[in-house]
Parts: C-alpha cells; structure tokens; sequence
C-alpha cells in the first residue's frame, strides 16, 4: 500500500486494484485506486476525497487507476454559474409536478423492481441487471457519510398517483452535492427524468448555498457518461487542478 502524497492524511492507504474489464469503453481493461481503512473515512476526509476525484460505491471510495488511461475524467457542475440550455429548462419544468421525499436510506421494495428494470433496460449485460436484493444494498444502500434517498413520484393529477418514477442518492459534503446514483421509469414516452434529476440537484445546492454539484467522470468516448459536458459550465480535474471543461483540455491530458 501507498500514501497519496497530494491528500492531507496520514492514516489513510491507498491501493490499487487488479485490472478488471472496463464499463465504459470496450476493449479495455481497468483499475482503481481505493482508499482505506473506510472506519476512517468520516464525512470531512470523504468530502476532501471527492474534491480529488473519488467517487463512492457502497463502502468503497475509488477512483480510476487504468494503466495507460486518462479517460475517465471528475468532473462538477460550478451551480452559481450554471446556466441551463433550453432542453434542460425543459425538462426541469415537465417533470416540476413530481412529488419529492428526501430520506435516509433504506431498503424499499418498489426501489429495488425499479432498479432492476432500469438496468435491464439501460445497462444490459453490464453486470449490475440481475443483482439481487445483497448486491444492491451493498451497492447503495451503505454509507458512513451524509448521504439521502430521495425518491420521485406521480403528483396527484397523474394517471397513476403515487407511482414511482425515480430514485436519486446523493452524499452532502463541505463544498457540494456529490451525486451517486440516479435509476429512473424508463417505459415513460418522452420522458427527460435523468436530466431532470441533475437539473433538480443543481437547484437543491443553490438553496443550500453549496457552490458545487459532483457528477463522477466525464468520459468522452462513453454515450452513457459524455452527456455531462452538455451542463455548464463543467469544471474537471487535471493534474490535481480543476480547471474548465473544453475540448483543447481534454486533448492535452
């Protein structure tokens, strides 16, 4: 195991992981470098973590580690600045009627089918579309941090009122909202819910007064994870530093 120098811990280690068939790009092989003890990991060294470009699965704080890789790139929308295009405003004010609950986690069994058919629908074939109910609690339903369930439904003058629609997780730091997981309705026509979702975490951290929105890694050659270049202005790290997103950056990494 290693220190990370750049990180102001001393009881912190870091190590890497054996390399592992990547998500986002096929064809290649990833890794990532995993913080440990996690009994450590208390909500001000997690936030200092996620400034740095970790992420957190379940328990497991990582970040990529990939031999010869730089694509997987932190990435935060700055909220104060943030300007809407007019898909998202769009999508902010269809789904507006949503009914929000904002809790603490917990196992809900409309979550988990929602979950499910989201995978099987989005990510089939990824490994996550069969997890059982374990996995999934492993997955999202564990955190030693500040972390809300909040979930999405039908207002009253829906269709069906009351019917799950969304389920967002997110981690509360020092300076943002560091989104963990969203899995969302994908049988609704015309629905714009993922968007949504962002665009109602950007306004949650205005009203908290919190300058930053995490959004995990920008990934340009991944559908699945370039769309968030499309929120801006979107600050990713390089070399330790957080710069502005743009197209020249992403070519000298």
């Amino acid at each position: 195991m290693s220190k990370l120098k750049e990180l102001p811990f001393t009881t912190l280690q870091f190590y890497a992981t054996a390399p592992y068939e990547c998500s986002y790009i096929p064809n290649r092989q990833a890794r990532s470098q995993v913080a440990t003890p996690t009994h450590l990991i208390h909500a001000d060294v997690y936030g200092d973590l996620v400034s740095n470009g970790f992420r957190r699965s379940g328990l497991y704080t990582y970040r990529p580690y990939c031999d010869g890789c730089k694509s997987c790139i932190a990435c935060r929308v700055e909220v104060t600045q943030f300007k809407a295009k007019r898909y998202q405003q769009r999508a902010f004010h269809k789904h507006q009627d949503l009914v929000v609950k904002i809790g603490h986690l917990g196992y809900f069994e409309d979550h988990y089918e929602l979950y499910l058919k989201y995978q099987q629908q989005r990510h089939q074939g990824g490994g996550m579309d069969f997890d059982d109910e374990d996995q999934y609690k492993q997955f999202l339903l564990q955190s030693k941090v500040n972390t809300r369930l909040i979930e999405f439904r039908d207002g009253p003058q829906a269709s069906e009122p009351g019917k799950l629609r969304m389920v967002s997780i997110i981690d509360i730091i020092q300076d943002g909202l560091s989104a963990v997981y969203t899995f969302f309705d994908t049988t609704v026509q015309n629905a714009s819910y993922g968007t949504f979702a962002i665009m109602w975490q950007i306004q949650q951290a205005k009203e908290l007064g919190l300058p930053y929105v995490y959004l995990g890694y920008y990934i340009q050659e991944s559908p699945k994870m370039s769309y968030k270049a499309n929120f801006e202005p979107l600050e990713i790290l390089v070399d330790s530093q957080w710069h502005l997103h743009s197209p020249i950056k992403e070519h000298e990494l």
